[in-house]
């Protein structure tokens, strides 16, 4: 990816990060997305060089960057060849715990430290099986006895959750019926010891990214002490809140970055592979398609870049962020499938690694929000028009 006004600095993290991910060939994510295999000599590497906490503060260890770096270091993981599978080993650790860093209390604080070295992982748990996205419906209870909590119910889609040993857990600590028709003031949030005596994990068989794990987690009595609790009772959903603009952000850089990737893997493919005396990439039915693939990666690219400094300015990135991952989600599903047309059948072999592009590139149009409810937030907030949800 290239990148307009950058600074010395961010050039070299980019190449360093170049540097470290040229260790790590496609065959090795070929190898670990056959075997549903965790990377984990990749982990140690982000952990060694420091870009697990990136975006966390140095007194903790962390390196104390801006989103805006976040994104380009994530950006090159992903077309060094290890795609969203790679990025997502990064983003795990690196955001899952960010509502700790900007409400939790010191101590809390601390038991991130392990965590950006790479020794803990935290299963980000949010989603569940009946509620999908309307967040202030999630039923999971958790209810205060004396010095700790008592958590029941059940969480889909936790990335990481076979692995992980703290948890950020939200659930609900005022019935939805005592909130006054507010159903938002009666979450809290709780970063808390994995117990898998009282968590049970069930992988999900899935499309893509099978190298890490997304689970349901079926949650009964679990013992959390009053001290893990994050900031304030019932504010727990406006903390997710803070972390909105950069997860989108984060997923357009993915997406954008994956249909780089696959174009260029396209590019290469087109001007070797010949047919009637040919190169394929000659044909105007292959290079108009790969063009406009190009075009539009990089008109999202720079709708990203902009969100992304807005945010580290400290303005209101909302609209932008949401344009960025609704962008950069489309972009790179059209490059990505573009990308295996170009290949023709050998496109469909998992030796040239467009297969798996096109898999995991599913994934920024799904989550964490889907394009059709983004398209309902820029309506309302950008053109002012009604809310229709």
């Amino acid at each position: 990816m290239s990148y307009e006004n950058i600074t010395p600095e961010q050039a070299a993290i980019i190449e360093n990060t170049q540097k470290l991910c040229s260790q790590f060939p496609p065959e090795y994510w070929r190898e670990h997305d056959k075997a549903g295999q965790f990377p984990t000599e990749f982990k140690d590497a982000l952990a060694a060089a420091g870009l697990l906490g990136v975006m966390m503060p140095p007194e903790i260890g962390g390196s104390g960057l801006g989103l805006t770096e976040a994104a380009m270091i994530i950006q090159t993981i992903v077309e060094s060849g290890a795609g969203l599978s790679g990025a997502t080993v990064m983003t795990s650790y690196a955001f899952a715990s960010s509502s700790v860093v900007k409400h939790g209390n010191a101590e809390q604080k601390k038991k991130l430290i392990p965590l950006l070295e790479g020794k803990t992982r935290v299963a980000f748990a949010v989603t569940e099986p009946n509620t999908g996205l309307d967040t202030t419906r999630l039923k999971t209870r958790a209810i205060r006895q004396g010095d700790h909590y008592i958590a029941s119910g059940q969480k889909i889609w936790i990335t990481g959750a076979t692995l992980a040993n703290k948890i950020l857990l939200i659930a609900r600590t005022t019935p939805i019926e005592e909130t006054a028709g507010k159903p938002a003031k009666g979450l809290s949030l709780f970063f808390t010891d994995f117990d898998r005596d009282a968590i049970e994990v069930r992988p999900i068989p899935k499309m893509g990214t099978g190298m890490l794990h997304s689970c349901e987690l079926f949650i009964e009595n679990l013992k959390i002490p009053k001290e893990d609790l994050i900031g304030e009772e019932g504010k727990g959903f406006y903390y997710l809140l803070d972390s909105l603009n950069p997860e989108r952000v984060i997923i357009g850089a993915e997406a954008i970055s994956l249909g780089k990737l696959a174009l260029s893997r396209a590019v290469q493919y087109a001007r070797e592979r010949t047919v009637f005396d040919c190169p394929i990439g000659q044909n105007q039915g292959i290079q108009h398609p790969l063009a406009a693939n190009w075009a539009e990666l990089e008109a999202a690219q720079a709708i990203l870049m902009r969100a992304a400094r807005m945010y580290d300015n400290g303005e209101d990135a909302g609209a932008y962020a949401n344009a960025a991952k609704y962008l950069g989600a489309e972009a790179g599903f059209k490059a990505c499938t573009q990308s295996v047309m170009t290949h023709g059948g050998m496109g469909y072999a998992k030796e040239f690694d467009v297969e798996r592009y096109l898999r995991e590139v599913m994934l920024p149009r799904l989550a964490p929000v889907s394009q059709q409810l983004i398209l309902c937030y820029l309506a309302e907030k950008v053109l002012g028009l009604p809310k229709s949800y």
